[in-house]
């Protein structure tokens, strides 16, 4: 139900009526100009959301503080959009790609970050009132975290905002919350810094040929495959049948590896030098049989992980254990570790 205005309430609202379209249309011009440009900037979002205030709550803010606004342009919130950050940092950042944007109101704006109450966490975003700047109605922007505004939902949703008369207890309650959400905002913010830092440490380690510094992980295990390890190998394999390489995603070997005990990208070069040779020649004892002329790119590691298998006495479990880990646990697996093993039992290096 619309509250009952006086004149001038009356006739903001239906000037509010009339630019309803203009104004839909700005925050859609907003929300994909932001979102295109945040994209291209690679911040990653939780989210991005844009509305115009509908007449109901337009009518409601009018009826409670209308004398103050002289025009609508006062009403700098009917159009709103929302941004929401991972992290506290890309707050900043998105803040700078805004003012490059448009025209900041500063004396509208605020930085609600710096109140620094106790129980402030869920309201620590930071507000920019904005023009287009080509000229337009105000719209406001608000930055925070997804953290801060999960805090904020449950605030609202628990009836706690606004409750300054809750007992001490309550009230201490929602500190210690709330500073522990504080906390873990920041604290995600540097471990992503660290792990930015290592997997910088660790992509110069691998440049340098330093291998038994690097622990193997997918940080690393990704560093190494830049230095494309495998493709010796593979160009072997391919001139068995005049074959072709196609591209293929080595990280599923990753658990394999792992599973056979390397501990580092230096233990993973050894296990690539000591079964190079076993693997071509399992390669060719299956390709001299066939007229495949295109091969995966994951050929070399697939056999090089085979022979590993073979050498050390794993026989049909080991295979099955290698397929299942590769094509997710199934039936068919074994009768492929069967199949194998049995085309593979009489090569040298096989141990029974």
């Amino acid at each position: 139900m619309i509250p009952k205005l006086n004149p001038h309430g009356e006739a903001l609202l239906q000037q509010f009526r009339e630019q309803v379209p203009a104004l839909e249309q700005l925050s859609k011009t907003v929300y994909d100009q932001l979102r295109q440009v945040l994209h291209e900037q690679s911040v990653e979002l939780s989210a991005i959301e844009y509305r115009v205030k509908t007449e109901q709550s337009l009518a409601g803010k009018l009826e409670r503080k209308g004398d103050k606004y002289a025009s609508l342009e006062d009403i700098t919130d009917l159009v709103g959009l929302r941004i929401i950050t991972f992290y506290t940092d890309d707050v900043d950042k998105v803040a700078a790609i805004v003012q490059q944007l448009y025209d900041v109101d500063w004396s509208n704006s605020i930085d609600k970050r710096k109140a620094h109450e106790l129980t402030s966490f869920g309201y620590n975003s930071l507000h920019y009132i904005c023009r287009l700047k080509e000229g337009s109605a105000p719209f406001e922007i608000q930055m925070r975290t997804a953290l801060q505004h999960v805090w904020s939902a449950i605030e609202h949703d628990i009836g706690y905002k606004g409750a300054v008369k809750l007992p001490p207890e309550y009230r201490r309650q929602f500190s210690r919350l709330a500073g522990m959400l504080e906390l873990a905002d920041d604290e995600f913010s540097r471990l992503r810094t660290t792990m930015t830092d290592y997997r910088r440490q660790v992509q110069a380690l691998v440049k340098s040929g330093k291998l038994d510094e690097v622990l193997l992980s997918t940080d690393s295990f990704s560093s190494y495959l830049q230095m494309h390890p495998f493709n010796k190998l593979n160009q072997r394999i391919a001139a068995v049948n005049q074959a072709e390489i196609f591209p293929a995603s080595l990280m599923p070997y990753l658990p394999i590896l792992e599973g056979f005990g390397l501990e580092t990208l230096g233990d993973l070069q050894r296990f690539i030098d000591s079964n190079g040779e076993e693997a071509y020649q399992l390669a060719v004892s299956q390709l001299a049989i066939t007229d495949l002329d295109i091969l995966a790119e994951s050929i070399g590691l697939q056999n090089l992980c085979l022979v590993h298998i073979l050498k050390t006495g794993r026989g049909r479990v080991g295979l099955r254990w290698f397929y299942d880990t590769i094509n997710g646990t199934h039936d068919s697996n074994e009768m492929l570790a069967d199949m194998l093993y049995e085309q593979v039992a009489s090569l040298p290096f096989v141990k029974k």
